[in-house]
């Protein structure tokens, strides 16, 4: 895997015209298309040099654990070191913390990067921007003075302990306690599972977010408290926090994932007591919008697999060629294996133009002068953040199976590393809320309670910025009326029947992603240029795919929908 910052860039500026909305944010006048694109090509030569050569060792050495230590794959602490020292954890971080303050989109065009060149070691610092902003906005001055810069330059990395063995999805069964102590802080006791970088080498230190229960708090989520402890207090000693073991897992094996034992550990509270999922949905939104990346790198470094591989591999003649039996053509040529190419390419290019889009949308919400905007960029960002969870995780498992098919059986052989892709992509359809979680969230929370209101406004703003297009099909208007009038018809059944939006609610999901899918496609098409030669095999082909392969599942959905909403 190698980054294409120059693809990479052309959605940035040509398709989104991120450089003209950034500088009209006062915090960001000074940040042109020029710097960025320096940004992005020294991004991508780090994590082409540095980060992904170790992709292979993470996969077949893996983490180790041993006396309650974990010890990373070769390479991967001189890596880290490098990454922090360098300032690249800290690109969108304020500079009064340390950070360069540039703009959100271009960390998350890095975290998309480090994730299809190394999926394990970008685990150690993925959620170490939302642990920064969770501290920053809920934390005391003390811990802030103690904390904030270390995280804001990534000199120290952080965990988010949420899971226990009985708890997943559902944090209010969580039981772990937390005891106030006679100094005002508290002892946390209880077990949590599935953390990932619960413990490793990287970092001299690690700073550990805990999900606890005070002993007079009531049960369910309301009664939960966010507490920082870390593994070295500032004097030097070391926390009662444990490491009890590592997962053995189908994938990511760079990526230690821990059972964590508190045993009496001492804490601080960070924000108000009962207050832990406010200050915690800070990582996790963020931690949301870098799964979707997860998703768009995974898919991407398997496809770039494929591509090289079907351009080399000579077999049968292709249809339609006119040549010989006996000659061979490259697999590249055959339409199945384009099918799968350039509908893999589809998905890839249009994941960018909507995670490119969230992110600008997160930068308004932290800098926009206008409280106006703000409000509109909150609707994007709830609505479309769970869509792109849940499709390009799902695309990047699924789709690259597909791209391990254009390999035959080599892809099923370790030494050619679309297999590990593959095994990889898997986890990120659960971490971080499951993909069906993502669908109920995205219904059930956010589109039925204010009647479909923010869903309406959200396609009035998907149609506006298509209608000046030069060329609109008749279709695209077609699926946005008709996923409006779905809408209306699942908010009258579900009103009478309460578990309708649950059945439905992952074809719903589809639909609305396949809408922005086809918004993504049309922002990029407008942007071409026809008269460079490349035009038609690089970007004409995966819109083509994208038209016959993939919107038509959008019918396939609304039938679904449909069946359910007779049926109720």
């Amino acid at each position: 895997y190698q980054p294409r910052t120059e693809e990479m860039h052309f959605v940035l500026s040509r398709v989104l015209n991120a450089p003209a909305h950034l500088q009209a944010l006062p915090a960001f006048a000074e940040v042109d298309g020029d710097l960025m694109q320096q940004v992005l090509d020294e991004a991508g030569k780090f994590v082409g040099e540095v980060v992904a050569p170790l992709n292979r060792a993470g996969d077949e050495i893996g983490a180790q654990w041993q006396d309650g230590q974990v010890t990373m794959p070769p390479g991967f602490r001189a890596a880290y070191q490098s990454f922090w020292q360098a300032g690249w954890p800290a690109l969108s971080a304020r500079t009064e913390d340390g950070g360069q303050g540039l703009p959100s989109v271009l960390e998350a065009m890095l975290y998309e990067m480090l994730s299809g060149a190394n999926h394990g070691w970008t685990m150690g610092p993925g959620i170490l921007h939302g642990a920064y902003e969770c501290i920053k906005h809920h934390a005391s001055q003390e811990l802030k003075d103690i904390y904030l810069h270390k995280l804001a330059t990534g000199e120290w990395l952080s965990t988010m302990c949420l899971t226990e063995p009985h708890a997943g999805s559902d944090l209010g069964l969580a039981r772990t306690k937390a005891l106030p102590l006679a100094d005002g802080r508290y002892a946390l006791s209880g077990t949590k599972i599935f953390i990932s970088s619960g413990d490793h080498d990287l970092t001299d230190n690690i700073v550990h977010l805990v999900l606890a229960r005070l002993p007079d708090a009531p049960s369910g989520p309301k009664g939960l408290s966010l507490f920082l402890v870390p593994k070295f207090y500032p004097d030097g000693l070391r926390s009662h926090v444990h490491c009890d073991r590592i997962e053995e897992k189908m994938g990511l094996h760079g990526s230690p994932t821990c059972v964590m034992r508190f045993d009496g550990a001492v804490s601080h509270i960070i924000g108000e007591p009962g207050k832990g999922l406010n200050a915690m949905f800070l990582m996790m939104n963020s931690a949301r919008l870098h799964v979707a990346l997860q998703g768009i790198g995974l898919l991407d470094a398997a496809w770039q697999k494929a591509d090289a591989y079907a351009n080399e591999r000579r077999q049968m003649r292709a249809p339609g060629k006119g040549k010989s039996a006996a000659e061979a053509d490259l697999i590249a040529l055959h339409p199945a294996m384009r099918r799968i190419l350039d509908t893999q390419r589809a998905w890839i290019d249009a994941g960018r133009v909507l995670a490119y889009r969230t992110a600008l949308e997160l930068d308004l919400i932290a800098h926009g002068p206008d409280a106006s905007a703000p409000a509109a960029a909150q609707r994007w960002c709830a609505l479309v953040t769970p869509v792109m969870k849940a499709v390009f995780t799902h695309q990047a498992f699924h789709g690259g199976s597909d791209c391990l098919q254009v390999f035959g059986g080599h892809g099923y052989v370790r030494e050619w590393g679309v297999e590990q892709n593959v095994r990889d992509a898997r986890v990120a359809m659960i971490y971080e809320g499951t993909n069906e979680i993502q669908a109920i969230d995205l219904l059930v929370r956010k589109i039925l309670p204010d009647g479909a209101q923010g869903l309406n406004a959200l396609l009035d703003t998907v149609q506006a910025e298509l209608t000046d297009l030069r060329h609109l099909p008749a279709a695209t208007l077609e699926r946005i009326a008709r996923l409006r009038d779905i809408t209306s018809s699942i908010l009258q059944v579900g009103s009478q029947d309460v578990t309708l939006p649950y059945r439905v609610a992952d074809d719903y999901l589809r639909a609305l992603a396949l809408v922005l899918l086809d918004w993504a496609w049309l922002r990029i098409e407008a942007s071409l240029d026809d008269e460079v030669p490349e035009v038609d095999q690089r970007w004409r082909l995966p819109a083509r795919a994208l038209r016959h392969w993939v919107l038509p599942e959008f019918d396939m959905r609304c039938q679904m929908i449909t069946t359910q909403l007779q049926a109720g």
